[in-house]
This record gives structure tokens, C-alpha cells and sequence, in this order.
């Protein structure tokens, strides 16, 4: 019942050294790095790990594909470079992957923004399928991926710990990163954008956030994160119309 851990870096020295240490339980660690510039790889080796080098290309999927093809375990778990796996969920993984009825699991993740827990907004609902036994599925999209695993799937109780976004350009930088792949993937996709949609979407998911989830009871942390997740959708929607645009 061994398991492979992949974790996917890019100039992740700050942070990646706790993720590879809570990670020791397992029988391989595979990192694939998007030709780092700091300390990343040296890190990795220091740690144990199998260091692969190759190029993101604007496709996450794509990358931890790639890493699924190089483990040798029977489950593989996904764990990214800002996350933690702490001793309760490091237990109920052990005992999870005990199953003979199930393929994969879903995680919760506890968002930690400068500071402080996230309780609130949208952050709060994720579940990401990260555990899996091999050969049951494929990832599926350039950003914001899906594992698609086949057969019955659970979900465990405690948390991954996330600590993203070091600073507010950190968070600007990556909903730039993401938003560029986001919109080229609609447009691939032949998605129809109008004004109403550049508008509509934006606002409706700052209030989803910040009232109907209840972002403002995690004071300025959640006020930011609603409105980051608004912008996101924002320029997700903006460069799709711009492509369009340059279509012509």
C-alpha cells in the first residue's frame, strides 16, 4: 500500500521545505520543477526526492500528468509546494488507503492568508481530490485541474494546511498567471463571452464570497480574497473577449 507523493514546484524555496518534510511518510517523493531559479531543486534532493526539470507550458494538468506517469506506488498523493500535511491527516491517510472499495479521496484544505485561518467564503468549501490509486484517472484541465478518478471515491476529515499568496502582488501575479490560461481555455473551448458576462459574473461571486459565504467574518484576509477572486473572474472574462477581439 505504498504511496508516491508528486509535488509540483516553481521558485518555491520559501516554502517548500515544510511541505517535503510533512510529506517523509511516503514511499517516494517526485518533484517536478518548472525550471526553478532559487533553491528549489537543491531542496528536493536534500529531501530525498526524485527531481524531474520540465516546463509548466501553461498546462497544470498536464504537468501532474506527467508526474503520475513517473510514480511506482500503488496510490499517488498530490500535495503543492504551499501546502502542509499535518499529523492527523498524515494518520487518516494510512488508514484510508486501506480501502479495498474506493479509488480516491477527497482533501479539505485550510487556507492560512498571512496569518490567519480562513473560516469563511469560498476558500473554506474546497475539496480537492488529491488521493488516488494509480491508473484510476487523468487529470483534466490547464488550470483550476481535476483529477477524474474512476470507481467510488470518499472524502477524509482533516485538513491540508495552505498558506498561499506571500504578499498582495503575489496573489495579483498569480490571478494574472491563472486567468490568462483560464481564458484560453474558454476560448478553445468556444465559450461566448458578452459585457453582461464581464459585469455579471465579477460582482456575483465578490457577494457570493464576501456575504453568502460570510468572507467579511474573516475580517481583511477574507475582504481581500473576495475581492482577488472577483478580479479573477473579471480578467478571466475580459481576455476571453479580447481574444475574440483579435480573432476578429
Amino acid at each position: 500500500m505504498g504511496i508516491s507523493v508528486i509535488v509540483l514546484t516553481q521558485n518555491s524555496a520559501d516554502t517548500l521545505e515544510k511541505t517535503l518534510a510533512s510529506v517523509s511518510f511516503c514511499d517516494e517523493i517526485i518533484v517536478i520543477d518548472d525550471h526553478s531559479t532559487d533553491t528549489s531543486a537543491e531542496i528536493a534532493k536534500e529531501h530525498g526526492a526524485i527531481v524531474y526539470t520540465r516546463a509548466l507550458g501553461g498546462d497544470f494538468s498536464k504537468q501532474r500528468n506527467f508526474g503520475l506517469s513517473k510514480a511506482t506506488c500503488e496510490w499517488v498523493l498530490f500535495v503543492d509546494s504551499d501546502e502542509v500535511v499535518s499529523s492527523e491527516l498524515r494518520e487518516e491517510i494510512a488508514q484510508a488507503i486501506q480501502s479495498v472499495d474506493v479509488n480516491g479521496f477527497f482533501l479539505r484544505r485550510q487556507d492560512i492568508l498571512w496569518g490567519r485561518e480562513l473560516l469563511h467564503g469560498e476558500t473554506e468549501k474546497v475539496r480537492l481530490l488529491r488521493l488516488a490509486r494509480a491508473g484510476k484517472g487523468k487529470w483534466q484541465r490547464p488550470v483550476h485541474e481535476v483529477w477524474d478518478v474512476t470507481g467510488a471515491v470518499g472524502t477524509l476529515t482533516h485538513a491540508l494546511h495552505h498558506t498561499p499568496h506571500p504578499s498582495v502582488s503575489h496573489f495579483l501575479a498569480d490571478i494574472n498567471t491563472y486567468s490568462t490560461i483560464n481564458a484560453q481555455y474558454f476560448f478553445e473551448q468556444k465559450t461566448r463571452v458578452s459585457v453582461f458576462h464581464i459585469v455579471a459574473y465579477p460582482t456575483a461571486k465578490f457577494i457570493q464570497n464576501y456575504i453568502v459565504h460570510q468572507g467579511f467574518l474573516d475580517g481583511m484576509p477574507g475582504m481581500v480574497v473576495a475581492l482577488m477572486m472577483s478580479f479573477h473572474s473579471f480578467l478571466t472574462r475580459a481576455k476571453l473577449w479580447q481574444l475574440y477581439q483579435k480573432r476578429g
